[in-house]
Parts: structure tokens; C-alpha cells; sequence
């Protein structure tokens, strides 16, 4: 029986072209269908352009044996994008260009960002593009784009919130100076990079003038003129946008003559940098070896053969070159990086006495600490400047007139670290403490019996008369079990119950390391954000009342940033006994009330809480010990007490002491309680319609 026959027939429909192909039984479709994986598939197409497979040493980038200066190879993967036909033909027009043909030199520095998702790295990059003190006139740098000289840099960081990725350039003509109009320049270059990738790029740039050469910053989104990712051959970003920023400067200013490239030449001889006569000695030296003799076939004229032994000469000084006969010399290995990190720390060092200069000071080379990443003893200073560390990423430089009377250069990876710092604020530089006084308590109280108990603990410091803050043996007690708390997800310590805690005999050390680990990272610390100055003359509780009522002065220089807080701490104390705050006894010496702090706190609050409810429309509450704080966390507001947060609970707002874990709780529902001048915030809770949110 055929069972074909009782089966339904399927009428042909023009409007329904699905058609079913039934496969064998079991079949997965292994052969008929794409189930690698994303990567195999990527690593497969990228395997086919490349005409074969890449070793793994090129595909990390890593250089031969016996060739220190050769590049890994490029496969056909890394012209994949836009651009790739231009920077071909530009190349090969570049190499057939004779030597009457020279063209102006243009220093072009790339770099392709990965942009994180919520992270706000874009919007710090702009704002230290556009800092103080980088225009020709000393002023904040100005934003612009293709169509508009007053760019908005926010306006610009929203439309690429959701971009992957970034291009970030700058571009530095040899003779920036002599231009008739850098912005203009840049326009140019960039409306040919345009007509060379075929689409509309959305853009801007700020031009600097705080370095020896001009050059311009330039941002490009991640997408074209269709929302798409804009994909850029790499041949074109490395030296495409180079050749073409030189077409556009010998355009202007006409191609580079013998006397101008002599005179650059000769300037090179005795420069502290890696030049062009050290890259040519480089490639025509064999095996580390030069060989200058006449007879040794080298034909080159007097004056280029004059230039290398000069240089030759200079690099001798360093140890980085050596003559091992006469005419032949050996180079050392060590010559490129050597060279290039004398030219960082060169400019390191322009950089800070720009920054001295600009406020009309000048400090003797001695004084001047150059510590990188790492920084051993906390730094205490004036911040004096602060700068991107290569401009093209996101490490951020800062300068610190410290005051122990020198001048301090940090590098900090964590630039949201300094965004609320201006200059002139006193900072904290340092790592983290490696022991804290909660971490020796803990450990006094479980000494003996390996259990630490906070009932116990709270007894203890009631039966001593320990001076607790406010008077607060719960808050008190309750800081300590926060930090077991953290101790306890690093895996050090054990929670039995709420009331008993499991300590390790090796606690203190444990608990030590695991600070240190955290603290690696230099960090800043914001202590004032007023300049001293505005410390003299406010009526807030400032860092200079805190010197004063500490009486530590030991740390203070006679000189340099050290002298002028000293003068700066005795016009405060007559401000303070202007305003009734301190007074003098018969023999001279300075009594201040009782807890002068707290008071010049809650008086500069209530100040500032008055000005803020006439300008917003809103009642300001002040905030009293015990209170419960609960509301919208609006934003913060930076006083001379320091930084403090703005809740508003409906019915008005509040200001109470920050703590860098609000800065993500912004524009959401928070809640704490008032205790010993701080708050104590229970974050990340639910909060129901009984508490009146």
C-alpha cells in the first residue's frame, strides 16, 4: 500500500515560498550548515586574506631573532578596510618622488580606542584636550569640527555613546609655526581623508601651543555616514593621513630646501632624543657595526659624514656608542630606547617648568622628583598641572609643588581620580595604606581565643573610655564588622554568625597583604580643593585649619611650596581670630575653640545651603546627629570643607559628606544615617514604601 496516496496535496502559492527539504535521520546538518564558532569563522577569513596561516609569533606581534629593528610581517588581513588603494598609491608616489621633490615633515601619532560600555574614559580625554594653558595665549583649549569653531565636546561623546571604537589623532607639522592657520590645515587634511575613505566622518579637534612644535588633537567616531563601523586599512592610519598632511604643508610653504634641512640636521647632532641620524646610522650599520672609512665603500659627502661622527660623538658621551678603530664604530643595542626615554624625560621636565613658569616661579633642577608609576612616602602638595601622559590614551600626568619644597611628576592609570581636582587644589599622592587601625582592633580583641566577637568589642570600648567620634559605640562597632565583611569575600576570615567571627592566627599579616594588593595603584586624593588663597579667607573648615589643629609642621620646607603654607597658616590664624574662632593668650600663643572643625564645617554648609535654595527654589534642611538621610541623590557640590552630596527628599534637599562609593548611585533613591559628622549610607538595598521613598 502506497501511503504516499493518502497523504494531503500542497497547492503552489505565490505568496507562501516556504518550502520544506527534509535531510536524513539524525543528520545535524554538519556538511549543509555554518556551525563553527564567531571566532573560528573570524579566524578563518582572516586566514584566507592573509594568504595562509600567521605563525604565532606574528600574530603577537613579536620580532625575529638577530633583527631588533624589524617589524613583524604584515599580512593581507591588516589592509582589510577603507583606505587601503590610497595608501598604496601614495606609498609608491612617495618612493618615486626625486630628491628635488622633498617634502615638509608632518609627525603623525594614531591610535584605535576600544570604547568600554558606561565607561566615561571619552568624556575625560576631551575635557584634558581642551584644559587650560594650551592656546597660544595661555587660555583653555577650544573645541572645533568641520563646520563650527565652538564644537561641543559633551554633544559630541553622546552621539558615540554606543560606538565600539574610537580613532584618535595628532598631527604635528615639523613647521607648525610657520602655518598661516593650523585649524584650517587640519580641515584640510581632514576633508581629504574623507574624499580617500569615501564617507563622511564626524569629528573634532583642539590645537595645542604648550609645546615647542604646534600640533592638533583630532577624536573621529567609530562610524560612517551610514551609522556603520567605520573599518580604516591600517596602511592608511600609519602612513596614509602622514603622507597626506605632508601634501597639504608643502602645498603651503613649498618643498623643504637644503638650507632648511641642514640647519634641522645640525640641530639633531647634540639633541637629547632619537633623531633621523641615529634611525639612518641604524640601518646601514651591520651587526651593531658602522664602518665610516673612506675605503670602506661608503660614498656620502663631507657634510653627511660630518653629521654622523658628530652624532657618534654625542652618543659616545652616553655610553651608547663606541669607536672601536678609527672610522668604525659600534652602536650599542641599548641606543634607540635609551635615546627615546632621555627625550620623554626631556620633555618631562619642559613640562614641569612650564607649569612653574606659569605661575611665576622658577626651582633649581635638584628639586625636581620624577617618579613615574611609583611612589613610595604619600606626596602632600599644590597640584600644578595635570596632562594626558601620551596624549593619544587615557594615563593621566600630574605636577605637585610638594611640601617638603620639591616638585613631584606621578603618572596615575585611574584618571577619574583627577577630574574633580583643579589646579591649584592640595592633593595626596601615594598608595594605599598597607595596615589599618581596624585590622590591629580586631585582632587585640580575638587575641587568645581566634574569635572576635562585636558584642564584646562594644563592651570593651564602653568599659575603657575609649573617644569614640560622637559617641557612637554602634557606628564605632559597626565600621569594624564592614571591614570584616570585605576581608571575609578575599577568603581570610570566616562568619560563624552575626555575633562571632573566625580570625586567623596570621590575621594582621594577611590582612596587611591584601591592602597592599589593593593599594598597588597609585592613587590622589583630593584634601582641599581650594588654592591657599581661598583657604585664608573662608569661613569652612579648610586643610590649613586641619595643619593648624594637628600642629604637625615637621613636614614643612623653608622653601618652595613648604614656606608659602607656612606664611599661608599665619594669615589664617588671624582670619580665625577675626571671625572669633581662636584667640591669642598674654604670651603669644594660639587657643582655638573646641572642635573648630566641626563648627567652621556646619557654618560654611549652612552658608552654602542658604545660596543654593534662593537659586534652585528649594528649603534647605541642615542634618543633625542620628538623623536618618533618604532621598534622590541629586549630585555633590565642592567646599572648602570639602566634597558633599545633594539629596533631595521631595520636600527639599540636604547636604552631607561624600564618599566616592555615590558617585555611581547619581540620579538614584539613597539612604543613611547621620553619625559622628559622616554617614553611614545602605546602599544597594531595597528601599520599600515604608521608609517614604
Amino acid at each position: 500500500m502506497d501511503r504516499r496516496r493518502n497523504l494531503p496535496t500542497m497547492t503552489h502559492d505565490d505568496s507562501f515560498d516556504f518550502r520544506p527539504r527534509p535531510g536524513r535521520v539524525r543528520d545535524r546538518g554538519g556538511r549543509g550548515s555554518d556551525s563553527r564558532s564567531f571566532v573560528a569563522q573570524v579566524m578563518r577569513a582572516a586566514t584566507k586574506a592573509n594568504g595562509g596561516p600567521l605563525k604565532l609569533a606574528e600574530m603577537r606581534g613579536e620580532r625575529r631573532r638577530g633583527s631588533a629593528r624589524k617589524r613583524p610581517r604584515k599580512g593581507r588581513c591588516s589592509r582589510i578596510g577603507r583606505g587601503q588603494a590610497v595608501a598604496d598609491r601614495l606609498k609608491r608616489l612617495a618612493a618615486e618622488r626625486g630628491p628635488g621633490q622633498r617634502m615638509r615633515r608632518v609627525v603623525v601619532k594614531a591610535r584605535i580606542m576600544r570604547l568600554k560600555v558606561g565607561s566615561r574614559a571619552a568624556d575625560a580625554h576631551i575635557r584634558y584636550l581642551q584644559r587650560d594653558g594650551t592656546t597660544r595665549d595661555g587660555e583653555r583649549g577650544r573645541l572645533y569640527a568641520a563646520d563650527t569653531d565652538a564644537a561641543d565636546g559633551k554633544e559630541f561623546t553622546e552621539r558615540g555613546r554606543e560606538d565600539r571604537h574610537q580613532f584618535r589623532f595628532i598631527v604635528a607639522p615639523e613647521d607648525g609655526d610657520r602655518l598661516s592657520d593650523l585649524r584650517a590645515f587640519t580641515r584640510d587634511v581632514m576633508r581629504q581623508m574623507e574624499a580617500d575613505l569615501g564617507t563622511r566622518l564626524d569629528w573634532v579637534a583642539v590645537d595645542h601651543f604648550n609645546t615647542g612644535r604646534p600640533h592638533s588633537h583630532v577624536i573621529v567616531r567609530g562610524r560612517d555616514e551610514r551609522g556603520k563601523d567605520l573599518i580604516i586599512a591600517q596602511d592608511y592610519i600609519t602612513d596614509g593621513v602622514r603622507l597626506r598632511a605632508q601634501e597639504r604643508a608643502t602645498l603651503e610653504l613649498g618643498p623643504e630646501t637644503d638650507r632648511e634641512l641642514r640647519t634641522k640636521l645640525t640641530a639633531e647632532v647634540s639633541a637629547e632624543h632619537f633623531t633621523r641620524i641615529d634611525r639612518a646610522m641604524l640601518t646601514e650599520a651591520t651587526e651593531q657595526v658602522l664602518d665610516l672609512r673612506p675605503e670602506a665603500g661608503q660614498v656620502r659627502g663631507d657634510f653627511d659624514r660630518s653629521l654622523r661622527i658628530g652624532r657618534l660623538q654625542t652618543l659616545e658621551r652616553y655610553g651608547l656608542a663606541q669607536e672601536a678603530e678609527p672610522g668604525v664604530w659600534t652602536l650599542s643595542e641599548r641606543l634607540e630606547p635609551t635615546m627615546r626615554e632621555l627625550g620623554e624625560r626631556g620633555d618631562i621636565v619642559k613640562a614641569i617648568n612650564r607649569a612653574l613658569a606659569a605661575r611665576g616661579q622658577e626651582r633649581s633642577p635638584e628639586t625636581l622628583n620624577l617618579h613615574g608609576g611609583e611612589v613610595g612616602t604619600p606626596i602632600v602638595g599644590r597640584m600644578i598641572d595635570k596632562q594626558l601622559t601620551d596624549e593619544l590614551g587615557d594615563r593621566i600626568e600630574v605636577i605637585v609643588d610638594g611640601i617638603d619644597g620639591r616638585v613631584h611628576y606621578v603618572s596615575l592609570t585611574d584618571s577619574s581620580a583627577t577630574a574633580d581636582a583643579s589646579i591649584g587644589a592640595i592633593v595626596e599622592v601615594g598608595r594605599g595604606r598597607s595596615q589599618r587601625p581596624a585590622d590591629r582592633n580586631i585582632a587585640e580583641v580575638a587575641r587568645g581565643t581566634g574569635v572576635y566577637r562585636p558584642s564584646e568589642h562594644r563592651a570593651l570600648a564602653e568599659h575603657s573610655n575609649a573617644r569614640i567620634p560622637g559617641g557612637d559605640f554602634d557606628a564605632y562597632v559597626g565600621a569594624h564588622v564592614r571591614r570584616l565583611e570585605a576581608l571575609r569575600r578575599a577568603g581570610i576570615i570566616e562568619r560563624v554568625s552575626a555575633d562571632r567571627w573566625l580570625i586567623p592566627e596570621d590575621f594582621e599579616a594577611r590582612a596587611a597583604a591584601y591592602e597592599v594588593a589593593q593599594g598597588r595603584q597609585t592613587r590622589m586624593r583630593v584634601l582641599c580643593a581650594y588654592d591657599l588663597d581661598q583657604q585664608v579667607t573662608s569661613d569652612g573648615a579648610t586643610w590649613l585649619d586641619r595643619q593648624l589643629v594637628g600642629r604637625d609642621r615637621g613636614a614643612l620646607a623653608t622653601g618652595g611650596f613648604g614656606a608659602e603654607v607656612r606664611q599661608a597658616l599665619e594669615r589664617r590664624t588671624d582670619e580665625l581670630i577675626r571671625q572669633g574662632h581662636a584667640s591669642r593668650t598674654p604670651q603669644g600663643q594660639l587657643r582655638v575653640k573646641a572642635d573648630l572643625i566641626g563648627t567652621l564645617t556646619h557654618q560654611e554648609v549652612d552658608r552654602v545651603g542658604r545660596q543654593l535654595a534662593a537659586k534652585r527654589g528649594l528649603a534647605f534642611q541642615p542634618v543633625h546627629e542620628g538623623q536618618t538621610v533618604r532621598g534622590k541623590l541629586l549630585g555633590s557640590a565642592q567646599l572648602a570643607s570639602g566634597r558633599f552630596a545633594m539629596i533631595d527628599d521631595g520636600l527639599g534637599f540636604t547636604l552631607v559628606p561624600w564618599r566616592p562609593v555615590l558617585e555611581k548611585e547619581i540620579g538614584r533613591q539613597v539612604m543613611g544615617v547621620m553619625r559622628g559628622g559622616d554617614v553611614s549610607w545602605q546602599l544597594g538595598r531595597a528601599i520599600g514604601r515604608g521608609m517614604g521613598l
